[in-house]
């Protein structure tokens, strides 16, 4: 695909009206309505960004599992299960509308509601995935098989960890880095009444993040036993930089907190007063599938937008019981943002190509409208239902990748909320990530301010013309966006090229001029 060059006397680069960020974000604010669907009817039909379906009433997880009904593709709800949707409602995006990153509304503002009545007073929240992580350089990984990783995990158990060695893991790095980028966090979860959770309960509070427990059973939870105590994740480093990792939750049938059989109405209230909800595939090891699926089912009829990132555990879903094939099904089609890295999407969809995958999965989605591949150091796509952004990753001395992604993602968060043009939200999401693998392990270690200022000043790209030429050849009727070195825009009839140092420049200066709390007193 060639390129043409235009350079433009105005110095900023604008996309075409067809697909501007203005265009796109035009919403319609009537009702659509649809008749019963048969098993032999069209698909529901897709919906745009910001599009919220709403079941007609709340129900049993147990029917949001079995929503795959005779009568056709049915939504989650309640017993609406069992019958076709009545109506999809195209409305806007409430909380994020009002909060341009150009700076025309500082904030959201606290008690601003969705569509669906509910407080939106945080801006993301995420479920489980909490632990500490005890960071240690070994001769050599674990062995892969079960028995031997059991073997290595008895032997490094056998005696407490120099707190030395202990860093705030999980779903605490997303947190830690959404809340240093200056948003307003929760985390849902199982801290258990020990030193470890006594610490991860100090990290939190320290970094200004919140804390909804998942404390069902009080009276069990005194007992001593290791399914109430909070979860040790070991990260092990190898001399070439390699990283494994190894729990209790990796040798056990059932989900580590498996004396848990619902979700609190807390947890639940806290799905339903977030902006985001954010899940990953790990929390499949923590807790009950029909747990995890009544988080997904609380977003939904919230109109909280859902972000999902299987992770390495969704192949395994993709091969697991019956209930977790449904699960991942469901967060799949349901989710309004996928994430994954190049080998994930190739796992889940058979297809090699980021590009072809992140289409072949927004095409599967009902309310999926961004597709998101990490391409390592290459860098990332965005794949939306008519669009195709592409941003190659900044060039640093990688010293640890743990976190990397977890950083990358809260600064997806933190874009999607500020309505940032796609373009520019990958450029900051490449540099936080990058900076958290400048620094030693997650945890606290990741992205601060000076780090992320420095590489977009910068803007020195991991440019790979031949790498992305030949991913963008399978491109043929997508508009597609590319971030370059180049000094000036250029275009052909679906291709732009945008200057990194454009894009950048916007980014440090929005970045300086707004308080965001990943400052150096909270990033040192």
């Amino acid at each position: 695909m060639s390129l043409v060059f235009l350079p433009l006397s105005c110095g900023r680069w604008t996309l075409p009206p067809c697909w501007s960020s203005l265009g796109r974000r035009r919403y319609l604010n009537a009702e659509l309505e649809t008749p019963p669907l048969s098993p032999s009817a069209e698909p529901l039909p897709s919906v745009p960004r910001g599009s919220r379906l709403l079941p007609s009433s709340a129900g049993s997880v147990e029917a949001f599992l079995g929503c795959r009904a005779a009568a056709g593709r049915l939504l989650p709800g309640g017993d609406n299960l069992l019958r076709p949707l009545a109506r999809i409602r195209r409305g806007v995006t409430p909380w994020s509308q009002n909060c341009r990153w150009d700076g025309l509304v500082e904030s959201v503002g606290e008690g601003e509601k969705g569509n669906g009545g509910h407080l939106k007073n945080t801006d993301v929240v995420t479920l489980g995935n909490l632990c500490v992580d005890i960071v240690l350089n070994v001769p050599s990984l674990p062995p892969p098989s079960r028995e031997g990783r059991r073997e290595y995990f008895d032997r490094l158990s056998a005696s407490p960890p120099d707190k030395k060695f202990w860093e705030a893991g999980g779903n605490c790095n997303f947190s830690i880095a959404a809340a240093r980028l200056g948003l307003q966090c929760s985390v849902l979860g199982y801290i258990g009444d020990e030193i470890y959770g006594r610490f991860l309960l100090d990290v939190l509070q320290e970094e200004g993040i919140g804390m909804v427990g998942m404390n069902e059973d009080s009276e069990a939870a005194r007992e001593y036993s290791a399914s109430y105590q909070t979860l040790l994740c070991w990260v092990l480093v190898d001399p070439f930089q390699r990283h494994g990792f190894c729990s209790r939750a990796d040798f056990s049938i059932e989900p580590a907190f498996s004396w848990m059989k619902e979700l609190s109405r807390p947890v639940l209230t806290a799905i339903r007063q977030s902006k985001i909800l954010f899940c990953n595939g790990y929390v499949f090891d923590e807790l009950y599938t029909k747990l995890i699926v009544s988080a997904l089912d609380s977003a939904i009829s919230a109109e909280t937008t859902v972000f999902f990132d299987p992770g390495p555990r969704g192949r395994s879903l993709s091969t697991g019981t019956p209930e977790e094939k449904r699960a991942l099904e469901l967060f799949l089609e349901f989710s309004d943002v996928l994430l994954l890295t190049s080998d994930e999407a190739e796992a889940l969809t058979g297809l090699p190509s980021p590009i072809l995958a992140g289409q072949k999965l927004i095409s599967q989605g009902t309310r999926t409208n961004w597709v998101i591949i990490k391409i390592g150091s290459k860098g990332s796509v965005l794949v939306t239902k008519s669009c195709v952004f592409c941003a190659p990753a900044f060039e640093v001395n990688v010293f640890d990748t743990v976190g990397c992604g977890d950083s990358f993602t809260a600064a997806i968060a933190f874009g999607y909320l500020q309505n940032m043009p796609e373009i520019e939200m990958l450029a900051l999401a490449n540099a936080v990530g990058a900076a958290t693998a400048t620094g030693c392990g997650a945890g606290r270690n990741v992205a601060n301010r000076d780090k992320v200022l420095e590489l977009l000043r910068l803007s020195n790209l991991n440019d790979d013309y031949q790498f992305w030429n030949h991913l963008l050849e399978t491109v043929m009727d997508k508009e597609v966006v590319l971030l370059s070195k180049s000094s000036v825009n250029g275009s052909n009839a679906n291709m732009s090229c945008v200057p990194i140092r454009s894009v950048a420049s916007r980014l440090v200066l929005e970045l300086e001029k707004k308080e965001c709390a990943f400052s150096k007193d909270l990033a040192e």
